[in-house]
């Protein structure tokens, strides 16, 4: 049995949900985002609270369906109300970002700067030219975005050097030492 899925959703406040056509959409004060819903869950909503159920409980895929849908609404309502943001650093001599409208130009050593053109919904502001803060409404596309930026230029092993995200801690391998027989 699905735990989070039979956890109920607490709708913020300032925050609207309605189901209309197999598809939920939540208005907030960032924004809204809509949801296809599965056939095997049903949404019901409360004054309060969000209950998500499946329509065959014991059925495992439609109980993991449950559980998959309950979190997707749950970051549907928390990204109306707060919004998610990613943040990412660069580590590197002369790895460099800058803000041009809605494109992030990149120096990460490479001969030529990278252009990377962020997606619609997705904001980005530059700190101190090494540190990127993405924010967003949807929690997935956030996270998509800052995945991508990282895929550019991926932090290695023996120096550090890349783009990495803010909490994450790289482990560095030692290099080659002199022979000795």
């Amino acid at each position: 049995m699905s735990r989070i899925g039979k956890k109920p959703i607490q709708i913020l406040e300032k925050v609207k949900a309605v189901v209309k056509d197999n598809q939920i959409k939540v208005e907030g004060t960032k924004g809204s985002l809509e949801l296809d819903l599965h056939t095997a869950v049903d949404v019901e909503i409360g004054k309060e609270a969000i209950k998500v159920t499946a329509t065959d409980p014991n059925d495992r895929e439609k109980v993991a369906l449950q559980g998959l849908f309950r979190s997707l609404i749950a970051n549907m309502v928390e990204g109306v109300a707060n919004g998610f943001e990613k943040k990412l650093k660069l580590s590197g001599i002369g790895y460099r970002a800058e803000l041009k409208g809605n494109t992030l130009v990149l120096n990460l050593g490479f001969s030529n700067p990278v252009d990377f053109i962020l997606p619609e919904g997705i904001s980005a502001s530059v700190d101190k030219n090494t540190e990127i803060v993405l924010a967003g409404i949807d929690k997935a596309l956030v996270g998509q975005t800052a995945a991508n930026l990282r895929a550019l230029r991926p932090p290695e092993p023996y120096k550090g050097k890349g783009i990495i995200y803010a909490d994450e801690r790289i482990i560095k391998k030692a290099g080659k030492t002199a022979g000795g027989e």
